[in-house]
C-alpha cells in the first residue's frame, strides 16, 4: 500500500482539515434543483474541478470526490444508472487533479436511497454488490480512501464499509447524520451514537464520527464531539458539521454561520478531541479557510 494512505490514520493524531459543501457550490456555477450534480463529472469537469481547488487552496487536507449519489440505485432514480461506473471514475480522476500527491482523495459513498429489509426490500448481498461496483470505479479513478457519510441505518453503513475492505486495504471513513431527540444525538432510525460507532467500527471503520446533522446548533455539534470521542474507543473522528441550524428563506432553507463562527466551533472540537474537522451543508470554502487557519 502507498505509505501516503498508510499515514492517513497515523495524520489523525495531529488534526486534519477535511473539505466542505460541494452540492450549493455546484448550484452556485448553475447546477438545476432536481439535476443529478454526477452528470458534471463528464459535462462540467472544470467547475467540479474548480470546487475541489478552491477547498484545497482554503487548507484542506482531505478533498472528497463529487460522487454523493453515485450508486447504482441513486443514479436510477433519474435514468443514469448505465453511467455510474464511468462517473465515480471519473469524480474521482477530477479531485485527484486538484488534490495532487500532498493531499488525500476520499471516494466518496453516500446512502443508497431505500431500506435494507425487513423494512425494504433490498438485500444486503445485493446492496454489497452496489456499493462494490461503485467504490470499484472511485478506486479506479485514484482515490486513497472510501467515506461512507450520511448513514442513518449502521447495517447499511456495515455493508458498505465491508465492500470498501474486500476490495482494497485502504482506510474508511463512516460517518452518520444525527439529530437531537428528546436531549440525545440519535441517527434517523433512532440509533444513539455509541450503538452506530461501534458498528462502524465492527465492520471495518479505521475513522468514524458524524456529517450533517439534522437541525443542529453549532452548540449541539460541539456536545456531540465529546459524546462521539468518548464513544469510538481510540479509534480517530471526523466531524463534519453544517453551517449552523438551517433557517426557512422562500421555497428552501440557508445556513448562516459566518466563517468566524465556524472557525470557533472548530476550536471546541479539536479540544473535544475530533481529529478530522470539515463541513457539510451551507459550508464554503471562505468557512473552511477559517476553520483551517483556527486550527493551525
Amino acid at each position: 500500500m502507498d505509505a501516503m494512505k498508510i499515514n492517513l490514520i497515523a495524520a489523525c493524531k495531529d488534526g486534519l482539515v477535511c473539505d466542505g459543501g460541494m452540492g450549493t457550490q455546484l448550484i452556485e456555477r448553475g447546477l438545476k434543483p432536481g439535476e443529478c450534480g454526477m452528470r458534471w463529472n463528464a459535462g462540467r469537469a472544470g467547475d467540479v474541478e474548480a470546487v475541489h481547488a478552491a477547498y484545497v487552496a482554503a487548507g484542506c487536507r482531505l478533498v472528497t470526490t463529487n460522487s454523493f449519489g453515485g450508486s447504482r440505485s441513486m443514479l436510477a432514480r433519474h435514468g443514469l444508472e448505465a453511467h455510474a461506473a464511468e462517473w465515480n471514475r471519473l469524480a474521482a480522476q477530477i479531485a485527484r487533479r486538484a488534490a495532487g500527491e500532498a493531499n488525500w482523495v476520499l471516494g466518496d459513498v453516500g446512502p443508497f436511497g431505500d431500506f435494507l429489509e425487513p423494512l425494504g426490500d433490498m438485500t444486503e448481498e445485493e446492496l454489497a454488490d452496489i456499493f462494490r461496483s461503485q467504490i470499484e470505479a472511485l478506486l479506479a479513478g485514484g482515490a486513497d480512501a472510501i467515506l461512507v457519510e450520511t448513514m442513518s441505518d449502521p447495517a447499511e453503513a456495515a455493508v458498505a464499509i465491508r465492500a470498501s475492505k474486500s476490495l482494497a486495504p485502504l482506510p474508511v471513513i463512516a460517518t452518520f447524520a444525527f439529530q437531537k431527540s428528546a436531549g440525545s444525538f440519535r441517527t434517523m432510525m433512532g440509533v444513539p451514537v455509541g450503538d452506530a460507532l461501534g458498528r462502524a467500527i465492527e465492520a471495518g471503520a479505521d475513522i468514524v464520527g458524524s456529517n450533517c446533522g439534522t437541525d443542529l446548533t453549532l452548540e449541539d455539534y460541539a456536545a456531540l464531539a465529546s459524546e462521539m470521542v468518548a464513544s469510538a474507543g481510540g479509534a480517530p473522528t471526523i466531524l463534519q458539521p453544517n453551517a449552523g441550524a438551517p433557517k426557512p428563506s422562500g421555497d428552501g432553507v440557508v445556513y448562516d454561520a459566518t466563517p468566524e463562527e465556524m472557525a470557533a466551533s472548530a476550536r471546541q472540537l479539536r479540544s473535544a478531541g475530533i481529529a478530522i474537522i470539515g463541513g457539510c451543508c451551507g459550508t464554503t470554502p471562505a468557512h473552511l479557510a477559517a476553520v483551517a487557519a483556527a486550527l493551525k
